[in-house]
């Protein structure tokens, strides 16, 4: 394959040290709080966001912080329910329950259900995620979550209104003014809830994430998540304008949010590399759009889109956006990805806000073996099977010869006993154990 960088990032080095210190970090408040409950989280909330409040959202004050937010607002986060919630039902109902016959007398089959308590994490420290809170709670809602909790870190005396009425307006059942890695203990333990949560949803800072991914196993999650990853692929009909502004709208999650352009074309990648600081310095948050950029911006060349797909496949971004003749066939050949946004048309704030795709999605290349939080991540396929007398005769014997095959006597004596008990007057050309009745 050939490649080459026109720009590569500049940050290199100490990730693991940052990483190794985040973890250990989490993992001693995760063990405070496990010891101590809820009066370790109250310390941390006093610590952290100066807060001595109640943490569950009363009705009085959810209706107060609602009815702060303008009928615009209010609209606006309506129409992005909407497109969320048909997409999730949509998602649920692409998976059925069945049963098959297949064998005599032998009936498989799978049911779905819902899992009965989900946590959902709404950040709120640089922005008001209100899209993110109709994401995960929304989403929760579509899958039949009977009880759905969110937690959003304060913003001075409460959290912030229109994610209050997102999260409202989505189905949460009980709201926490909580953040941080406490929120994420508090929903997991089930502390101030009373209901220990069987997954834990959203997106947040380094601590969170380290949180969540620490907590795994005790509860399920959505995705391991890292700081936000956003790609475009361009060939030469690309306008590297549209290119420049819509890395730096992705850029201004935060100075450590890579920010990718792979194309076959060197004329857009240097008129990208030209344009995108000036672009950058148009932004109010100038400082933190240039960080990302000069720090983790990459520019790759590629000599052919056969390669710019090896390219975009290996790195697995979060959001991937495609700027390019022929869109089916790039639709048919890329493969690793959070999301997809096909054409000039699709900017990843489309998707971040109101499309209806769920914005909470793999980063670090988990993209090679996960999608992003869909409604099936709060759902169960749990598996039946019924089993007649007749088809014992077939499948025990079968059961019971695969078990003594792997050393498994005990395995092996369950079928052999319903060979002796079904069949009492069989004689079987293999070993079948004759048990005692006591």
């Amino acid at each position: 394959m050939t490649i080459r960088h026109l720009k590569s990032a500049a940050a290199s080095g100490g990730v693991e040290a940052e990483d190794q210190r985040v973890t250990e970090a989490v993992q001693a408040m995760l063990d405070d709080i496990r010891q101590r409950g809820e009066s370790a989280v109250r310390e941390y909330a006093q610590k952290f966001d100066s807060w001595t409040g109640d943490f569950v959202l009363s009705d009085e004050k959810r209706q107060a912080l609602i009815a702060q937010v303008s009928q615009t607002v209010k609209d606006d986060i309506d129409f992005a329910h909407r497109q969320i919630r048909r997409f999730a039902e949509a998602q649920r109902d692409s998976l059925q329950g069945f049963e098959i016959e297949t064998e005599p007398g032998v009936i498989l089959g799978q049911r779905i259900l819902p899992v009965q308590c989900a946590g959902c994490y709404i950040p709120g420290g640089r922005y008001a995620h209100a899209a993110s809170a109709l994401m995960s709670v929304a989403t929760a809602k579509a899958a039949g979550v009977p009880f759905v909790v969110a937690c959003s870190p304060p913003r001075g005396d409460s959290i912030d209104p229109a994610v209050c009425y997102a999260l409202d307006v989505a189905g949460a059942d009980m709201i926490l003014e909580m953040g941080g890695v406490h929120a994420m203990a508090s929903m997991a333990f089930g502390l101030f809830t009373g209901r220990e949560a069987d997954i834990l949803v959203g997106p947040g800072n380094a601590y969170v994430a380290e949180a969540k991914r620490l907590l795994f196993g005790q509860v399920g999650i959505d995705v391991f998540a890292g700081p936000t990853e956003s790609a475009i692929i361009a060939d030469d009909s690309a306008d590297p304008m549209t290119i420049a502004v819509d890395l730096v709208s992705q850029a201004e999650h935060g100075p450590n949010s890579p920010v990718w352009l792979f194309t076959s074309s060197e004329r857009v990648g240097r008129a990208v590399i030209e344009l995108l600081p000036k672009v950058a310095d148009d932004m109010p948050n100038a400082d933190v759009v240039n960080a990302a950029w000069q720090d983790y911006g990459e520019v790759i060349l590629c000599d052919s889109r056969e390669e710019v797909v090896e390219v975009s496949d290996h790195y697995a971004c979060e959001h991937l956006q495609v700027f390019c003749d022929d869109l089916q066939w790039w639709k048919q050949n890329l493969s690793n990805y959070g999301s997809l946004f096909l054409g000039e048309g699709s900017t990843v704030t489309h998707g971040d806000k109101c499309s209806g795709t769920n914005h909470i999605l793999p980063t670090k290349r988990a993209g090679r073996y996960s999608g992003g939080l869909n409604v099936h991540k709060f759902m169960k396929v749990l598996t039946t099977q019924q089993l007649s007398e007749e088809a014992n005769r077939t499948f025990s014997a079968a059961g019971s010869r695969i078990s003594r095959t792997e050393g498994m006597e005990g395995h092996a004596r369950a079928c052999d006993w319903r060979l002796r008990k079904y069949f009492p007057e069989q004689t079987w050309d293999f070993p079948v154990h004759d048990q005692q009745r006591y």
